[in-house]
């Protein structure tokens, strides 16, 4: 059986099951058929499909939609036109049954009326199980999803970031270093350590610290620096606190990465400028450089790399971040803008 077919066949099971719930709880079920001509019977069925209808509408629409983009107000508000709205369908097709006063009786005594419909637990009760069902499906749907996008991602990350290309020049770097015995050596060594000891650990976990973070990002700029010639403009700043903030790990490098492999070109004048701004639990980055490499291995290219980044980004951050990217036939500016934990 083939995952789609299963799908409809649990959707179709799931229907059935929750359409029989008004059929079984009647109390006039003991008549069999001729409980479809009682009106409250009728009445109670055709409540339950318009419920039906608000599941799928709630799980497709009203929860991705407004829930998860951070619309939670917009989401509030279309439950509640929801609920006022299946209840005027109904009273509309088969009436409030309010009680009549009959013609002979005693109006010295205060007649009684039904009970308003507005708050009925008959309908009440099921209508918030079914929004609270969408809700749990939906969640521990989107959880499944996050989780085999991240596992995904982890192994192009992987592949990504410990590449061949990149270890060749850094070690070619390291031992350009070595023969000239400079001080530097040590420390590069230690820099490209800490970069391979942060992919292989730190990317499997859903978020890392922010300082962990650019603390890599510092380290993996550092040895990028290595091969760069004196024609190279390079900025790297950092402003704001990072401590005691959270960021999913490996979401800014590949942004940082795409302008090493398009920014340089060793035969006219380079510049990469990165800025990241942090402020209170707003992250705001900014890397610019020109579209100076004319010509790209295609095993350094980066175009999915990005893809899966952005990915990622609608995944762990929806409704959370910005990203702007103003592309001309010269320069190449990425602005990113995320709302931490």
């Amino acid at each position: 059986m083939t995952n789609s077919t299963r799908f409809y066949l649990i959707n179709l099971l799931g229907c059935f099951a929750f359409l029989s719930i008004p059929v079984f709880s009647s109390p006039d079920f003991g008549l069999g058929w001729q409980m479809i001509y009682i009106n409250p019977f009728q009445k109670s069925f055709v409540r339950f499909v318009l419920l039906l209808l608000l599941f799928y509408t709630s799980y497709y629409y009203f929860i991705p939609k407004l829930y998860f983009n951070q619309k939670k107000w917009f989401f509030g508000l279309a439950l509640i036109v929801s609920y006022l709205t299946l209840i005027g369908i109904t009273n509309a097709i088969f009436g409030t049954h309010q009680f009549i006063p009959k013609p002979n009786s005693n109006h010295n005594f205060p007649q009684p009326r039904e009970h308003s419909e507005l708050f009925d637990a008959q309908f009440l009760i099921p209508f918030l199980l079914v929004v609270a069902l969408a809700f749990l499906i939906k969640i521990t749907n989107r959880l499944n999803e996050i989780n085999d996008e991240k596992r995904t991602a982890e192994v192009s990350y992987l592949k990504a970031q410990i590449n061949p290309h990149f270890l060749f020049n850094t070690l070619n770097s390291l031992y350009a270093l070595t023969l000239q015995k400079s001080d530097e050596a040590p420390n590069a060594v230690l820099k490209l350590s800490g970069i391979m000891r942060y992919v292989v650990t730190e990317s499997n976990q859903e978020y890392v610290t922010l300082d962990k973070e650019l603390n890599y990002i510092k380290d993996y700029i550092a040895l990028q620096k290595l091969r760069l010639d004196q024609n190279v403009s390079l900025i790297f700043k950092v402003e704001g606190e990072p401590f005691g903030k959270a960021i999913v790990p490996l979401i800014l490098i590949p942004f940082i990465e795409n302008a090493f492999k398009y920014g340089i070109n060793p035969d006219t004048e380079s510049y990469i400028h990165i800025y990241i701004l942090i402020e209170n639990q707003t992250l705001k980055m900014s890397v610019k450089n020109p579209k100076a490499a004319t010509e790209v291995d295609e095993a350094l290219k980066t175009e999915e790399g990005l893809k899966n980044t952005q990915r990622r980004l609608d995944l762990m951050y929806a409704g959370k971040y910005t990203l702007t990217v103003l592309e001309d036939e010269k320069t190449y500016d990425v602005t990113l803008k995320i709302d931490l934990l």
